[in-house]
Formats: C-alpha cells, structure tokens, sequence
C-alpha cells in the first residue's frame, strides 16, 4: 500500500460495519490516489456496496474513519455529496422520463444545467444522444449504464465512484463502457469501481481484491501474479468431472479448481520444479486411465491469486 498523506482523494482506516451477526466490512484500510482508477475486486457478498455507500455517505461505520476528498464521511457529509458522482449497481433513474428529462433532472438537483455539463459527459451523451426523447426504461442494457454514468457526471464531479457497473450488461458493451472510464481518467477524474468480473481488473492501475468484509490484497494488476508462490499447471481432459477427481487425489495436491475449459493446479507446497510437476501430474493422470489429458506450465491471473489468497485466509481462520 502507499503512503497515505493529505493529498489522497481516498483514506479509509479501520473500516468496519455490520448488519446482525455479519461483518459487511472488516477492520478494512487502503487510500486512493488523485487521478487513479481504482478497483475493488470481489464477488457478490464480499463487501464492495457497503462500502461504497459509506464513501457515498449514505451509510455510517460502526468503526474507523473515511475521509472523501479531505472531508471525513460522517462530520462532512453534505460537502461530500456535492463533490462527488456515484453510480449504484441497480439501474435508479427514472424509467418514465426520457433521457435528456433523466439528465436535466439530476444536473437541477446539484444546481447546475446540463449545458454546464456537457463538456465532461460530451464523449458519453454523444452515444445516447440520438435516443435523447426516449424513455429511460425503453434503453437496452449498456445504454442505460451509459445514462446513467452520465448522470453521475453531470454536474461535474471530482471523484467518481461505481458500484458494480456493468453487471448484467453484455461483453461488447462492458467494454466500451471501461474505454469511457480510460478517458475520463486520462482527463483527470478520479475514478473507484467495484466489479465482481476479474477480467476488468487489468483495466485499473491498482486493485483491492476483497472478501467477506477483509480486503486480502492491493496491488498492481499487471504485477499480481508475481505474488503467486508456486507453480501453477493447466489440465484438460474431454471427461472433466473425473478430471477434477483424480487431480485432486494425487499426491502432493495443494489446490485444484475449474478454469473455463481446464483445471488450474497447484502443488501443495510452495516452490517446485514446474516441468517436474507437470510431469508427475502426467504420468499420475495415465495411470488412472486418462490418457487424453493436455499438461501445460501457465502464469497465474488475478483469478488465481484470489482464490489462493481466499485458501489460505480460510486455513488461518480454521
């Protein structure tokens, strides 16, 4: 983690909420630089709404302290709000209203117009601009994530947080919404997005990976792998389910989990030979009459890492 100082645009220490008997957030700590993209990294449950909403100000901690642009989250909450677009996992405009209605009804609430506006939202409306009197329930998936970021910037904030945007949203639309967030990070807008979509972590320049309330790491996408302690061994096999069993049950197995279409292996112990692995894993496969297995040495991912990360805590819990 970085240095916290005064000019983070994030600085969150000790962050804890509950609903009940469950932890939403744990003991959470981690800062947000000025200009960054940043990403939290987790899959449904693990923590990132609560979070957000505590950013946001719309909910309170039960422990620890949040300051959003130098102002503490809970003393500085209406300054917080006028300084900051936020846009929640759930569609939350207005179906009935058409879009431009949508866009001049949120740049009125923060006392600005759309004309003001228009500059940063321009390479956003652009896009749904010919659909301007259309009601915004009437949009197809990426085009009402498309409103509704452009309702989160319309009047021109400096810190942009995003819940899980483009969940449910198709590949191709998923993407080009992320192109967006690039260049509106070029422009120097900060930029928090939560995802529970591995693949669009590589599109941040530093990552929070969380689950169950605690976050398990931050660090730098593109380097990630490297904090990967052992050698990790792709498998396919036509017959999968007994690919799975009999990856599992050979010696040394450590963890062994589904890939798309192979199987991520991993010894149970730190270090190792990869090729002297892979061969063991090899011949150990014939042997139990799976001759069509393909054996390859890969480099881990974000996925891999998280899921070794989420083992090990479960180890030390246990």
């Amino acid at each position: 983690m970085t240095a916290r100082g005064a000019g983070a645009a994030i600085e969150a220490e000790g962050l804890s909420r509950h609903f009940g008997a469950v932890k939403a957030l744990d003991d959470v700590s981690f800062d947000v630089r000025p200009g960054e993209l940043f990403g939290f990294i987790g899959p449904d449950g693990a923590g990132k709404t609560t979070l957000f909403r505590i950013l946001t100000t719309l909910q309170r901690p039960d422990a620890g302290s949040a300051r959003v642009l130098g102002l503490d989250v809970v003393k500085d909450f209406w300054a917080i709000r006028t300084r900051v677009g936020y846009m929640p996992g759930r569609f939350s405009l207005y179906a009935d209203l058409s879009v431009e209605e949508n866009l001049r009804f949120f740049a009125s609430v923060f006392g600005t117009t759309l004309e003001q506006g228009a500059k940063l939202i321009a390479p956003i409306y652009e896009q749904i601009a010919p659909f301007k009197d259309r009601r915004a329930g009437a949009l197809s998936g990426g085009m009402k994530q498309k409103l509704a970021l452009c309702c989160a910037l319309v009047h021109t904030p400096e810190l942009l947080l995003l819940d899980e945007p483009t969940t449910g949203v198709d590949a191709v639309s998923r993407r080009e919404f992320w192109d967006l967030l690039e260049k509106l990070r070029a422009s120097g807008l900060t930029i928090v997005a939560s995802t529970p979509y591995m693949d669009e972590a590589s599109r941040c320049e530093r990552v929070a990976l969380i689950q169950r309330g605690k976050i398990l790491e931050i660090a730098d996408p593109r380097r990630i792998g490297e904090r990967f302690d052992r050698p990790l061994i792709a498998v396919r096999a036509r017959e999968r389910m007994r690919l799975l069993e009999a990856l599992r049950a050979h010696p040394g197995a450590g963890s062994v989990f589904p890939f798309g279409d192979v199987v991520h292996y991993t010894d149970a112990r730190p270090g190792g030979d990869a090729r002297a692995i892979a061969d063991a894993v090899r011949q150990d496969l014939a042997a139990r009459g799976i001759a069509d297995a393909e054996v390859e040495i890969v480099s881990p991912g974000i996925e891999d890492v998280f899921m070794a990360l989420m083992q090990r805590r479960g180890a030390e819990a246990a």
